[in-house]
C-alpha cells in the first residue's frame, strides 16, 4: 500500500520507469552516493531552524547536477543507480558462465535479447504486426469486447498511491478480499491513459494544454511510424476518446479513499450498472469468467467507459488499442519509436534531456520479468546475512518503540489501543528477499525474440495473478524484489517489505553509528510501520480486513491531528503557482512523523547500557535529513505535486519541526522559520 514510494510494476514500460527515477513507496523523488557518511559542512550558513534540509543538503544541492538521463537525483536515485551498475555487472556476466542454473540462463537470455539492437532493428515491426492485425481485425463491438478483455493486466495497485494508472482501458489487482480475509479476490480499477492522471486531460494552465498538444503530437508520430495513414487525424479521435475516459475517472484523493473504493459487484452487475460493453465477452477474454465476485474500484470509471465502447466509433476503438499497442512495446521496436517515447514521455512529460544507456534500459525490463530471478543473484552476491540480522533487530527495538508509544497515548481508550497493540504484535517484517524465490519454469525465453520474451512475460505473470484467485491469501508474499530501492506496508497482509537493496547507505551503513542508521533506515522502518495507523492503515485490523477498530471519540482526536498536518503541508509552496496537496500526501506525512518519532525513541532505547554518544540527536536527525537529499526538474517535480501521494523531500525533511528532540540538538529558536511552539507541534502517535 504505502511506503517510501516509487511504485513497483511488472509491465515493463512501468518498471522501466520506476528504476529511471529509482524506487511505495517510501518516496516521490529519490540521496546519496553508496559509502559516503551523511555530514554537514563545517561552514554550512543555513541556520537548521529556518530551513532543516537546506543546511543538511545545502552544499551537495548546489554542486551536484541531475545526470542528462534523469529527471530527478537523489539518496535513492544515487543509490538505485550503483545497485543496477552492481546487477549489470552481474548479468552481463553470465554470458559466460554456461554451467548457470536455469533461471539465470533465462535472465542472460532475455537481457541480451533485449541489448541487441541490431536485431530489433533489422526485423523492424514485423514482430509486432500479428497484434496489430488482430486488432485491425475487430468487426464488431463483442470482437472489441475481447480484445480489450485480452489487454487486461495486472499491473495497478489501488492502496499505492501512485499506481492507480494503467494504458489499458482497465486494470485488474489481485488480493485479500477486504470483507472475508479468507480469500483473495479480483478488484478492477479505471485505467485506458496515455497521461498519468486525469488533471492533465482538464488542467486549463497553458503548461497543462502544451503536454496535451504534445500528447497528440506523439500519438501521431507512433501510429505514422507503424504505417497508419491519416496518422494526424487518427490521432485527434484517440485523444478525444481519451479526454472522454478521463471524465469519468475518479480524483486522486478519491481514489486514494479505500471506503469510496470498496464496492463489491458480482458477474451479473456489470450489465446494468455499466451497460454497453459485452462483459461476458470481456471476461472470458480475461480469464475471469468463472469469477463471481469483484470488487470495482472506480465505479464511474466502470460506467462511463462501458457507454463509451458502445458510443465511439469502432474504428476509433482500434486506433486507441494499436496506439497502445505500439506505445506499450515500443521500448523493443526499431530505435525510431523507443526514441519517440522517450521524446514525449522523458522529455516533454517530465524535463529529462538524454535518455539513459541502453544497458539501464534493458535491465529495467529484465527485472520487470524476471524479478526474483535477478534479486536472487543480487542477494547472494551483495546481502550479507549481517545486515540482514542488524536490521532484524532494529526492526525489533522499533516494534518495542512504538508499541510503547501507543500505550502511553493519552487520548485512545483502552479498547482501540487493544486493537492497535495486536495489529502491531501479529506485523510480518521481511528483511532483504522474501522467503520463497519465484520460479520461471513456466516462462518461455527465446534468445532474440526481444519483443516476444517481453509479451510472454506478461501472460506469465497474468496468469499467476489469475491463479491466485483460487489461493487463500498469503501474508508473508512480497509485492517488491529484492533489488529495488524502496520499502512498503502491506495492509491486507499485515506486512512490510524491506528489499535489500535499500539496505545500503545512506539508509544503512554496518560502518556507521547507531545514530545515524536509525534517522536513516530506521526512520524508514518506522514509516513503514506507521502506515499501518496512517489514515488509510487504520481502518484495516490484525487480520487486515477493512474494519472500524476506534472509538467515535478516539477517531476523532486522530482525524483533528491529521487535520493540523494537511494544514501545515498546504502551506508549502515549491512554486508560486502550485502548493503541495495537503490531503493527497496526509498518509506519507503521518507515516514520517510517526516514524522518524518511532526510529528516534528505538535509538534511544537501544543505547541502554551503552556509553552516551556526543552528539547523538545531530547525528540521528541529520542522517534523516540526508536520506531525503533530491532534486528535480521542473517538470517532474510539478507532475509530481499533481499526481503523486508523497510531498516533495524538502517538506518531508522538515516533518522534524514537530518533534520536541530537534529544537535543542539544533538550538531551534522562537523566529526562526521552521520553529513551531509546543502546542503547535503535530502529535499523532
Amino acid at each position: 500500500m504505502h511506503g517510501l514510494r516509487f511504485s513497483w510494476s511488472r509491465t515493463p514500460v512501468q518498471a522501466a520507469i520506476v528504476l529511471a527515477l529509482a524506487g511505495a513507496s517510501l518516496t516521490g523523488f529519490p540521496a546519496q552516493a553508496h559509502g559516503q557518511q551523511a555530514a554537514v559542512p563545517a561552514a554550512a550558513k543555513t541556520l537548521p531552524g529556518d530551513d532543516f534540509y537546506d543546511y543538511v543538503n545545502g552544499d551537495w544541492l548546489r554542486s551536484t547536477e541531475i545526470p542528462a538521463d534523469r529527471s530527478s537525483w537523489g539518496s535513492f536515485a544515487i543509490l538505485s543507480n550503483a545497485t543496477n551498475e552492481r546487477i549489470i555487472g552481474l548479468v552481463e556476466g553470465l554470458a559466460a558462465t554456461p554451467q548457470a542454473d536455469a533461471s539465470a540462463r533465462q535472465v542472460s537470455d532475455f537481457y541480451r535479447s533485449w541489448m541487441d539492437e541490431a536485431a530489433i532493428e533489422a526485423k523492424g515491426w514485423a514482430p509486432i504486426k500479428p497484434l496489430l492485425t488482430k486488432i485491425n481485425g475487430i468487426r464488431d463491438r463483442t470482437g472489441l469486447a475481447r480484445a480489450l478483455g485480452e489487454s487486461l493486466r495486472a499491473d495497478v495497485d489501488p492502496l499505492n498511491a501512485t499506481n492507480f494508472y494503467t494504458e489499458n482501458l482497465f486494470g485488474l489487482w489481485v488480493a485479500q478480499d477486504l470483507n472475508d480475509t479468507t480469500r483473495n479476490v479480483a478488484y478492477l480499477l479505471q485505467g485506458g491513459l496515455g497521461l498519468p492522471d486525469r488533471a492533465f486531460y482538464q488542467g486549463d494552465s497553458a503548461r497543462m494544454q502544451g503536454l496535451r498538444a504534445g500528447y497528440q503530437a506523439h500519438i501521431a508520430a507512433m501510429l505514422k511510424q507503424a504505417g497508419y495513414r491519416d496518422a494526424p487525424a487518427r490521432a485527434a479521435r484517440v485523444f478525444a476518446l481519451e479526454q472522454q475516459i478521463a471524465a469519468s475517472h475518479a480524483s486522486r484523493e478519491d481514489s486514494a479513499d479505500v471506503v469510496k473504493g470498496n464496492n463489491a459487484w458480482h458477474a451479473a452487475d456489470f450489465a446494468s450498472k455499466a451497460p454497453g460493453l459485452d462483459w461476458k465477452a470481456f471476461f472470458q477474454a480475461a480469464g475471469l469468467g468463472q469469477q463471481t465476485d469483484f470488487i470495482v474500484w472506480h465505479p464511474s470509471a466502470m460506467t462511463g467507459s462501458a457507454a463509451l465502447v458502445a458510443s465511439v466509433p469502432l474504428a476509433t476503438w482500434k486506433d486507441f488499442l494499436a496506439f497502445h499497442a505500439i506505445n506499450h512495446f515500443s521500448t523493443t521496436l526499431p530505435k525510431a519509436a523507443a526514441d519517440q517515447r522517450f521524446a514525449f514521455y522523458g522529455s516533454t512529460l517530465s524535463g529529462t534531456p538524454q535518455q539513459s544507456l541502453r544497458s539501464k534500459r534493458a535491465l529495467a525490463a529484465t527485472n520487470a520479468a524476471l524479478s526474483d530471478a535477478v534479486g536472487k543473484l543480487y542477494v547472494e552476491r551483495y546481502f550479507p546475512p549481517e545486515s540482514k540480522a542488524r536490521v532484524q533487530d532494529m526492526v525489533t527495538n522499533i516494534v518495542a518503540a512504538f508499541s510503547r508509544r501507543i500505550d502511553k497515548l493519552d487520548w485512545m481508550a483502552p479498547a482501540t489501543k487493544a486493537q492497535a497493540q495486536e495489529k502491531l504484535q501479529t506485523l510480518y517484517v521481511g528483511v532483504g528477499y522474501p522467503e520463497r524465490w519465484e520460479n520461471y519454469a513456466g516462462l518461455r525465453v527465446v534468445r532474440g525474440d526481444a519483443l516476444g520474451n517481453v509479451q510472454r512475460a506478461e501472460q506469465f505473470h497474468y496468469r499467476q495473478e489469475l491463479a491466485r484467485l483460487g489461493q487463500a491469501p498469503d501474508r508473508k508474499a512480497w509485492a517488491m524484489p529484492a533489488q529495488l530501492v524502496n520499502a512498503v506496508n502491506l495492509p491486507l497482509q499485515n506486512a512490510l517489505n524491506f528489499p535489500a537493496a535499500i539496505l545500503q547507505p545512506p539508509f544503512f551503513d554496518p560502518q556507521a553509528s547507531d545514530a545515524a542508521n536509525y534517522g536513516g533506515i530506521g526512520a524508514t522502518i518506522g514509516h513503514e510501520i506507521s502506515h499501518s495507523f496512517d489514515d488509510q492503515g487504520a481502518q484495516f485490523d490484525a487480520q487486515g480486513k477493512l474494519r472500524d477498530w476506534w472509538t467515535p471519540a478516539d477517531l476523532a482526536h486522530f482525524q483533528t491531528a491529521s487535520k493540523q498536518l494537511v494544514a501545515q503541508f498546504a502551506a508549502y509552496k515549491p512554486f508560486p503557482d502550485l502548493a503541495v496537496n495537503g490531503q493527497l500526501t496526509l498518509s506519507e506525512n503521518l507515516a514520517d512523523l510517526a516514524g522518524v518519532a518511532a526510529a528516534h525513541d528505538a535509538f534511544a532505547l537501544s543505547q541502554q547500557g551503552k556509553p552516551a554518544q556526543a552528539d547523538a540527536d545531530r547525528d540521528f536527525f541529520i542522517g534523516y535529513g540526508v536520506s531525503w537529499r533530491s532534486k528535480a526538474r521542473e517538470a517532474a517535480a510539478r507532475q509530481q505535486i499533481l499526481t503523486d501521494g508523497h510531498a516533495p523531500a524538502q517538506y518531508r525533511a522538515a516533518t522534524v519541526r514537530n518533534l520536541d528532540a530537534w529544537y535543542p540538538a539544533f538550538d531551534v529558536q522562537p523566529g526562526q522559520q521552521l520553529y513551531l511552539a509546543p502546542e503547535q507541534r503535530v502529535r499523532v502517535w
